[in-house]
């Protein structure tokens, strides 16, 4: 699996920290990327969260790599579905940030930032539009930029994805 990463990382911010290792020396497990997202969004202009790109009005769509089309089977659009991608552009060096809107640096973990080890998204969207045949899909809106890669597509399930109140 091939990675492109940014040409020059951006400098650190107060109370951020690097790990000591570099994560890609590290490999425990291969991925598979079966399709790209196609987005209007490059570096610069992409939302911060899918909240915000479904804010701006801008769709997006999946275009499959051959052999998976199948597995959409089953799906309808207005489903909401999980996708699961691969922020290929992100750092994976940082184990705390601090991001703009936080005074204080946190744990990589305890945010929903793209850099991180393993840089793996979520997003929560919904089905515009379906073609089984081409293995393509419109999307409501997601925020990654153009070309990022999928690694995996889930039905969401509300009853199963959003975890219980504490007692």
């Amino acid at each position: 699996m091939s990675e492109t990463l940014p040409e020059s990382l951006p400098e650190l911010r107060d109370g951020e920290s690097q790990l000591g290792f570099d994560p890609l020396e590290r490999v425990d497990a291969e991925l598979r990327f079966i399709g790209r997202i196609h987005t209007p969004w490059q570096r610069g202009d992409c939302p911060k969260n899918v909240t915000r790109a479904r804010e701006s009005g801008q769709g997006a769509s999946i275009t499959l790599e051959p052999g998976f089309a199948e597995g959409l089977t089953g799906l309808s659009v207005g489903d909401g579905i999980l996708l699961f991608y691969w922020m290929h552009q992100a750092r994976r060096d940082l184990i705390t940030q601090r991001p703009r809107h936080k005074p204080e640096a946190q744990g990589t973990f305890a945010l929903r930032s793209p850099n991180r080890p393993n840089p793996i998204s979520l997003a929560a969207v919904r089905i515009t539009s379906l073609d089984l045949t081409a293995g393509r899909i419109g999307i409501d809106a997601i925020d990654c930029f153009d070309g990022t890669p999928l690694l995996d597509i889930k039905p969401s399930a509300p009853a199963v994805d959003v975890p219980p109140a504490l007692p």
